[in-house]
């Protein structure tokens, strides 16, 4: 009888990669919710903000304590198992020092530039009046217009010179807003009607005449 050599086969080495495309996933919906946080402050998309915020943090905080579980095993299985943390660790520093609001607010205002120049125009040339009966300074674009403000509603105020236009990004509660202002050539932001009573909190420019303001 022929002797036949023995072999063994090796035991499948234990592999992260599922752990880590979870991992992956998880942070990338994190940074997106982030993000594009602003962009659902509108009614219904509060409500879906309310449950996905928390939602999205529980995640992400299991997400990292179970990859600080997984360093314990690159002694036996290898440096992989450092991955999700890496992924982890450099999600949490995104959201530390990155401005991520103020890089979507940036694209926001060159992707919709154009759109809110016209509209701009159509103001100043008369073409668009207050038309809500409660609000004297109110105009609603309606659902057939360019998506250029939150609601899709305008606030003007006629001033000595020119009209400010107020193009929404964020209607909280207790009157509180941010969003684009255009103030009329050599006008101040800070003149803006809403901001008789109190000065706005943040006034950034982003273009000529353009500012981003907040109460």
């Amino acid at each position: 009888m022929d002797s036949q050599a023995q072999t063994t086969t090796p035991a499948a080495r234990p592999s992260v990669r599922g752990g880590l495309t979870v991992a992956v996933t998880i942070c990338a919906v994190t940074l997106l919710i982030a993000t594009f946080e602003l962009s659902m402050a509108d009614w219904p998309s509060s409500l879906v903000e309310m449950l996905l915020l928390p939602l999205a943090a529980l995640l992400f905080l299991g997400c990292g304590a179970w990859s600080l579980t997984q360093l314990l095993r690159i002694r036996q299985d290898g440096a992989t198992f450092a991955g999700p943390f890496l992924v982890c660790a450099a999600t949490l520093a995104i959201l530390t020092y990155a401005p991520l609001q103020d890089i979507y607010l940036q694209c926001d205002f060159h992707w919709r530039r154009a759109a809110r120049d016209a509209i701009v125009a159509r103001v100043a040339r008369g073409e668009l009046k207050p038309n809500v009966d409660d609000n004297g300074n109110l105009i609603a674009l309606g659902d057939d217009g360019p998506s250029v403000s939150l609601g899709n509603d305008i606030v003007v105020d006629e001033a000595d010179k020119g009209t400010y236009v107020l193009f929404f990004a964020v209607r909280g509660l207790k009157h509180s807003f941010s969003g684009f202002l255009h103030v009329p050539s050599g006008g101040d932001p800070r003149k803006f009607f809403e901001f008789d009573d109190k000065p706005p909190t943040r006034v950034v420019a982003y273009g000529n005449d353009w500012y981003f303001v907040a109460n």
